[in-house]
């Protein structure tokens, strides 16, 4: 089952930097960066709000233990978000490409 994992990030720079440690362990067949994203959430009791770069992984479900370890380890939030979502359908091409990237 291939996967779409969100990670939020502190900023560009360890958003890549995370992408590309996914990318080198052959846990992720791409990372695609979103700067400047504007965050509310709750955090301590109270609302909160930060400005971040999302994360947004291509991977399968098989490989989501490895990433959720890797990100924590090089994550600079005490309670990162690695979330995952199912993808229902995509290109044959598109999933044999996945495949072949993490393979």
């Amino acid at each position: 089952m291939y996967t779409v994992i969100f990670i939020t990030c502190s900023g560009k720079a360890e958003a890549s930097r995370i992408g590309k440690a996914l990318l080198v362990k052959k846990l992720a067949a791409c990372a695609n960066i979103i700067d400047r994203v504007d965050s509310l959430f709750w955090w301590k009791g109270r609302i909160d709000r930060a400005k971040e770069c999302l994360l947004i992984v291509k991977s399968t479900r098989e490989k989501f233990a490895g990433i959720a370890a890797a990100v924590r380890s090089l994550h600079s939030y005490e309670t990162p978000e690695i979330i995952a979502l199912p993808v229902c359908r995509g290109s044959k091409t598109y999933l044999e490409w996945i495949d072949d990237s993490i393979g």
